[in-house]
């Protein structure tokens, strides 16, 4: 079902890059280690928001090796063309929340694809009390957004242009007062015809970044955070992240 989805996004100039050509040698990047405030970002990207002070606790988990790098450098390194699938940015805590950003990070997934966005989140989830993930790719039209508290799944929803990929729990409060619904037509549903059914409001990266401030921190919004200059890191990304078909039966 996001068979159209993944693909497009693999086949960008920063995905095909790892998908298509193999990697003879590590590329690198040049970072900054002078401390800077944060700075914004979240278009055409993916990231991790988990409430914890200590990066260097869920960089293992992640299995990631850390290379102090500032925001200016680190959110460089994810969004250069030439980088971006092989690099997270591990922020300074901001708030008492760690944010893992990188186009990297997995996306929802469906049909022949091996789901790797849920078991990474589910195995973040068991360690610390509040996880969160959000994507948005205006380009593509694909928009996500899932939250973990105490271990539990409590909401997660994705969608693009090949339709719903996630929708598992309800509506949560700040999802509701950006107007996004689910809509039945009572007495339709039952009818023959095109119409009939549920009715889904499309979200834009407006209601990622909207879902993003009300459950922790709006990305795009940092440089309003009363933060003081610190150092993040960047790190390579697994190689179990990678994309991957479903093996056909024998």
């Amino acid at each position: 079902m996001i068979f159209t989805v993944v693909t497009l996004v693999l086949l960008t100039a920063v995905i095909a890059a790892a998908v298509l050509s193999p990697r003879l040698l590590p590329r690198r990047v040049t970072v900054d280690d002078a401390p800077d405030r944060p700075h914004p970002f979240g278009s055409e990207m993916s990231w991790l928001a988990v409430k914890t002070e200590d990066a260097q606790r869920l960089a293992a988990i992640l299995g990631l090796e850390l290379r102090t790098a500032n925001w200016n450098s680190g959110l460089g390194a994810i969004y250069d063309l030439d980088l971006a699938d092989a690099f997270v940015f591990v922020s300074p805590p901001i708030e008492g929340w760690t944010i893992v950003a990188g186009v990297s990070l997995p996306l929802p997934t469906g049909g022949t694809f091996i789901d790797k966005t849920a078991p990474l989140l589910h195995r973040i989830a068991s360690h610390f009390p509040d996880v969160q993930y959000f994507a948005t790719f205006p380009i593509i039209d694909f928009y996500a957004w899932a939250r973990f508290e105490n271990g539990n799944l409590v909401r997660a929803f994705a969608a693009g242009e090949a339709g719903v990929v996630w929708d598992i729990g309800g509506l949560t409060p700040e999802e509701r007062r950006l107007g996004l619904s689910m809509i039945e037509f009572r007495g339709v549903r039952d009818r023959h015809g095109d119409v009939g059914g549920p009715l889904l409001l499309h979200p834009t990266e407006g209601h990622v970044l909207g879902v993003a401030d009300g459950w922790s921190i709006n990305p795009m919004a940092l440089e309003g955070i009363a933060a003081e200059a610190g150092l993040g890191w960047v790190a390579y990304a697994p190689v179990t992240w990678r994309t991957e078909r479903l093996r056909s039966a024998a």
